[in-house]
């Protein structure tokens, strides 16, 4: 039996989506892609990926502002 991990079929019609031309795109579609991917935030978030990727943003941002002062 095949199994399909949601997260990485969302990522792959993000992927797919977002390649077409801009100009070809309507606001319905825009508006679209943009719930496909706060989808794929949600289900990317509690994984172990999702928390390193967290971490390495935080860790990011902590430097940015270090290096402001």
């Amino acid at each position: 039996m095949l199994t399909i991990n949601v997260a990485v079929l969302l990522a792959v019609i993000v992927v797919i989506r977002l390649r077409r031309r801009t100009h070809s795109r309507s606001r319905l579609d825009e508006k679209f892609t943009v719930v496909i991917v706060l989808a794929l935030g949600v289900l990317i978030a509690p994984t172990p990926v999702g928390q390193g990727f967290m971490d390495f943003l935080g860790q990011l941002a902590s430097g940015v502002t270090q290096a402001g002062r």
